[in-house]
């Protein structure tokens, strides 16, 4: 990939959520809510202290993460829809 975040930021791919409910029913794309959940594509070095020291990202690239319904921007990058955040927009790893 052609794109590397800076300082703190992370890009996610959305992983997209199941087409049915647990008793079966199909939801249609129009009642569908952007799925809170994805695989990070690509971390940045991470943040600086006033003095200059890095602090090290607390993920990396392949992880599954859950983030907040409206965290980061949209960007198009070689024609893929992916998402650019800051990590504090993470809410935690899934293992």
């Amino acid at each position: 990939m052609a794109f590397k975040p800076l300082h703190d930021r992370v890009l996610v791919r959305r992983v997209e959520s199941d087409e049915k409910t647990k008793g079966g029913l199909i939801i249609p794309d129009s009642a569908k809510e952007k799925p809170a959940e994805g695989e990070i594509v690509a971390c940045g070095e991470g943040a600086r202290k006033d003095s200059g020291e890095l602090i090290a990202m607390a993920v990396k690239a392949g992880d599954r993460v859950l983030f907040g319904k409206w965290s980061g921007t949209e960007v198009t990058v070689e024609g893929e829809d992916l998402l650019i955040m800051k990590e504090s927009d993470i809410l935690g790893i899934i293992a």
